[in-house]
């Protein structure tokens, strides 16, 4: 049997009516991809079956250095490990441990037994693409350039009725958000679908805040009072939301929470100060992280609570609004454990540099798009400019990094979703590349564009900014880089 025909042999092993396709990860296939036309893209684990005999006479494959690597999903960890437990591979210690097998032929002639090679795809569901194609349309239709300036130019900076047509009509602020609290329970790889088409085309909106940053903190608190109290009115888009814990110091780390809250029987008061609040200045649910003499905790606080100022800030990026909170014993009430609450924000931190990462490729692909069919149409000296070479480098290096950034979120958006050990090293690894995928891309569109790129009439601008501030919130790639390295243990 040659790799070819190994690789097209694919056995949906995993397919059937009682499993939940719309909890799929996107996967991706490490061995060589040779599928055949017509091939599964449902995005499950396929097996193939291979005994020693059949590759014992194979040649190595060119590029594949004699050896099959293939990636598992981690929910096949344990039944993998178990079917690979009695096979003489040399490396199996080191496979188990990583997720990872891979076996020479020389380890292949070795044993005596079946090896399971899985192959993974890296494709959405046929539900998921429709969700994209539904999204999509309706942004395009709501989020239009035109829209997007006229909302940033706003103090709420969006559109109310766009907002309820958002949760009424399309369901999306209750997408992610479990059933049981008024949500539709899907994963987190549809709410990163959805960020990424509200990248794409610059959403005005507190969504981000409401449901990537709020929700998720009030998910992950285990405190089941404040889920129903909260969670029924952001899946509805009466409640906008959003997490308050970074402060003037500019840290997004623990160390960096000076705000304190003080327990007087059975309520709090908070007083202190947070900086660079996401929609700090139109959310009427604000979940603020403070200091108390067990640690750092989680606190609810009403919009309108007294005690509270705020203050929009002047950003860079106009379309993401950003406000300063400032608290003189301002009346709160507890989410969560006392001196637990870094432990949900931390976790949280995870998901919402995944929802960036997503927003971010798509931000990146537009800009890629914009670059590309304006050096098609655009002519100088007699050609259209996308037939010089320095502006063919420049397209193909955006190209590069685009794809790579988008498999970087694929990958955390399914880590997310699972929730598995690989989340907090992906979450930081997705938000360093992606930041830096899509500030170079919209920069090297405005190289491509020339003039016009530099003016305020054109779009090109808007992106930039959004790529700028999208790279610096919640940490910059360098943060995010020191953060993998200590958590693979560098």
């Amino acid at each position: 049997m040659s790799a070819a025909q190994l690789t097209e042999d694919l056995i949906d092993a995993d397919a059937g009516p009682h499993r939940d396709r719309s909890r799929r990860p996107p996967l991706r296939c490490a061995a060589r991809r040779n599928h055949r036309s017509g091939a599964d893209q449902s995005g499950e684990v396929g097996r193939v079956r291979v005994e020693r005999s059949d590759l014992r006479d194979r040649m190595p494959a060119g590029g594949d250095d004699g050896s099959f690597a293939c990636r598992r999903a981690a929910h096949d960890r344990s039944q993998l490990a178990a079917q690979l437990a009695n096979a003489e591979c040399s490396c199996k210690p080191f496979c188990f441990d990583l997720g990872v097998h891979m076996c020479t032929q020389a380890d292949l002639h070795r044993s005596a037994q079946v090896v399971i090679i899985v192959l993974m795809n890296f494709a959405f569901t046929d539900e998921q693409e429709e969700l994209r194609k539904t999204v999509r349309a309706f942004l395009e239709a709501k989020s239009s350039e035109e829209a997007v300036r006229e909302q940033m130019e706003t103090d709420d900076g969006y559109d109310k009725a766009v907002w309820t047509q958002m949760a009424e009509q399309m369901g999306l602020q209750g997408l992610h958000i479990p059933e049981e609290y008024g949500g539709s329970g899907f994963g987190y790889v549809e709410l990163g679908i959805v960020l990424e088409e509200m990248g794409r085309s610059l959403l005005c909106a507190p969504f981000f805040s409401s449901v990537v940053l709020a929700a998720n903190t009030l998910i992950l608190s285990d405190d089941e009072a404040a889920k129903k109290a909260y969670l029924p009115g952001i899946a509805s888009g009466e409640t906008i939301a959003t997490v308050a814990f970074t402060e003037p110091n500019g840290k997004w780390d623990e160390s960096g929470i000076e705000a304190t809250a003080t327990a007087s029987g059975d309520s709090y008061t908070i007083s202190g100060t947070k900086s660079f609040v996401i929609d700090g200045s139109i959310a009427n649910l604000i979940i603020v992280a403070a200091k108390t003499s067990a640690g750092t905790s989680l606190f609810a606080v009403e919009g309108d609570a007294s005690g509270l100022t705020r203050t929009a800030l002047s950003t860079m990026d106009q379309t993401r609004k950003q406000a300063k909170l400032e608290f003189s014993n301002t009346p709160a009430t507890l989410i969560g454990a006392d001196g637990k609450g870094w432990d949900i924000l931390s976790a949280t931190l995870d998901l919402v540099a995944i929802g960036l990462a997503a927003e971010q490729v798509g931000g990146a692909q537009m800009v890629l798009d914009m670059a590309v069919e304006y050096a098609k149409v655009r002519v100088q000296f007699g050609r259209p400019i996308g037939s010089f070479q320095a502006i063919k480098h420049k397209c193909a290096d955006m190209l590069l990094e685009v794809e790579s950034a988008k498999s970087a979120a694929y990958y955390g958006m399914w880590c997310a979703s699972e929730m598995n050990d690989e989340l907090a090293s992906t979450a930081s690894l997705a938000k360093a590349y992606c930041s830096e995928a899509y500030f170079h891309s919209a920069a090297e569109n405005i190289q491509i564009h020339g003039g016009i790129g530099f003016t305020w009439e054109h779009p090109a601008h808007l992106y930039f900014k959004r790529a700028k501030s999208s790279e610096l919130l919640f940490g910059d790639p360098t943060y995010h880089r020191e953060q993998l390295a200590q958590r693979i243990g560098i």
